[in-house]
């Protein structure tokens, strides 16, 4: 028998799970996460295959979720120098690259750039033709300026990206392949500046993903899993390691989805809220088709404005860590934690801060930590304090929801044992089995994905022709992620007419997702 291995860093904690075949969770294991991700990952990895029992070869594939990308832009470390050409001079001259950029991350990457001609009305006809020298000049002074990876971006590249493989092409001649270049139109959606953006981020994090993918790599196969690395993506769908290589920003947010998606298949719900407690924060989303409900408008990472896909997420400073307070205004829980030191701070481990897990200790929530530890924490401040924590949740539940019916929610995560079986807003609360590792398990069940978001002239072509072409592409972009061709099907085609465009322009967003292949296709 097979078996599939599942990993998801946390701010917390790291987990791991192994499922057999059908998917059933032979066993779990969960790991501080540590200063240096890779040792966490070493320690829940290893401490699942020796309570196992397994021969590790069995583990045919190995999935990892992981806030390598996440951490490095909100950090500002380990970012690589960003050279940026974007063609669309002269009609966006106006506006330069990374303007509205916060301060100290544009020390980190630089941000060289360079605008040429070239881009595209909506409809695909050229504003200005490309020249293949201004091009070349460009990128030789990007070379120069010591750039280590380069985005180029372009006016309505997600209609035509002609302009764009013509720029990547010199580049890649001129800078040789240590730069690695990044096309906006393989990233983001309609809107240059959020575009671009999102292009660059990618661009800047490229030498962190390798060296993150690599390192887990290398705990595999010091682990004896011979099984090849995927990647989990903020779609809920995975990528081969060495796609997640080319688009690590697609991995942002990735760990709140791999809950959503652990939640769907633990629960058997593929339309209800998902309330994500780890030690730190609480993440709430909505399932719809068992998948998070996408974002529709622009999101900021790090500060950066960026338009590409992410889930639709409201957070908050909530976990089981949560730093419990009795103050002369009342009770207050968080926004601090003590995080991954739970186990030697809180009080029923021994130590003297109170935490939302005390709390839920006291009142009979919770059956964790040591016996008569607890005894120091007053019944009433308890009491008081579970109250705020879910009165804080019930107010996330209202934000996320679109309806005013009550709907299920379902609570997964470690930190969730501070919450009770009844909340404002919910038809029903869910608690499965293995709530506690469901990140871990949606990584480990997800499928494959490919997408498209594009600008389609239906006019000319005609919707059948063009829907059965944005189809293709998608599919095509699932099966270079990875999915097996045979199991491919098409689960969200949307269309949104421009009606503001003097043509019959359409907008076409499609999403195509497969079963895993046996052998992992190549990027």
């Amino acid at each position: 028998m097979s078996y599939r291995l599942g990993i998801d860093v946390g701010g917390t904690n790291t987990d791991a799970v192994i499922l057999d075949a059908e998917h059933r969770v032979v066993v779990k294991a969960k790991r501080p996460t540590t200063p240096e991700i890779i040792d966490g990952i070493r320690a829940a990895v290893g401490a699942a295959l020796i309570a196992s029992g397994l021969d590790p070869t069995t583990i045919s594939h190995a999935m990892l979720g992981t806030t390598h990308a996440t951490n490095a832009i909100v950090e500002r470390k380990n970012l690589a120098k960003v050279g940026i050409i974007r063609l669309g001079a002269p009609a966006t001259v106006a506006i330069p690259p990374t303007l509205d950029w916060p301060g100290d991350i544009l020390a980190c990457i630089g941000g060289t750039y360079r605008v040429v001609r070239g881009g595209y009305e909506y409809d695909g006809k050229p504003i200005s033709v490309p020249d293949p020298l201004e091009i070349e000049q460009a990128a030789r002074e990007l070379g120069e300026a010591g750039v280590e990876s380069v985005a180029i971006s372009c006016v309505f590249s997600p209609v035509r990206g002609d302009h764009e493989l013509l720029a990547k092409e010199i580049c890649e001649r001129v800078l040789g392949p240590a730069v690695q270049v990044c096309l906006s139109s393989e990233i983001g959606s309609l809107g240059i500046l959020e575009r671009e953006n999102a292009t660059v981020l990618n661009a800047a994090i490229l030498k962190v993903a390798d060296r993150a993918y690599g390192g887990c790599a290398g705990i595999l196969e010091e682990l004896g899993i011979e099984a090849d690395l995927l990647i989990t993506q903020n779609d809920g769908t995975l990528m081969t390691a060495e796609y997640a290589r080319a688009y690590p920003v697609l991995t942002i947010a990735s760990g709140p989805t791999n809950s959503l998606r652990g939640a769907a298949f633990l629960s058997g719900l593929d339309r209800a809220i998902v309330v994500d407690v780890g030690g730190t924060t609480t993440d709430v989303g909505f399932l719809v088709k068992g998948f998070p409900r996408e974002s529709t408008h622009g999101v900021e990472i790090g500060g950066v404005r960026t338009n590409f896909r992410m889930p639709d997420l409201i957070s908050a400073g909530l976990g089981g860590g949560s730093i419990v307070r009795s103050l002369d205004s009342g009770i207050t829980v968080g926004p601090d934690s003590v995080g991954y030191r739970i186990t030697t701070e809180s009080v029923v481990f021994g130590g003297a801060t109170m935490t939302a897990t005390d709390v839920a200790v006291v009142a009979g929530m919770a059956g964790i930590g040591k016996p008569g530890l607890s005894i120091g924490v007053d019944d009433g401040v308890a009491k008081e304090a579970i109250r705020v924590i879910a009165c804080k949740v019930e107010e996330l539940i209202d934000r996320i929801k679109t309806e005013q019916t009550p709907v299920p929610v379902v609570l997964v995560g470690g930190g969730s044992i501070i919450l009770g079986e009844t909340l404002e807003g919910a038809s029903q609360v869910v608690r499965p089995a293995h709530f506690d590792v469901a990140n871990a398990i949606g990584a480990a069940i997800a499928q494959v994905s490919g997408t498209i978001d594009g600008v389609f002239d239906v006019a000319s072509q005609g919707r059948e022709a063009v829907v059965a072409q944005v189809k293709e592409l998608a599919t095509a972009e699932a099966e270079r992620a990875g999915a097996a061709a045979g199991t491919i099907e098409i689960v969200e085609l949307e269309e949104i007419p421009l009606a503001y465009m003097p043509s019959n322009a359409v907008r076409f967003r499609v999403k195509a997702v497969g079963d895993l292949a046996e052998a992992p296709i190549r990027a």
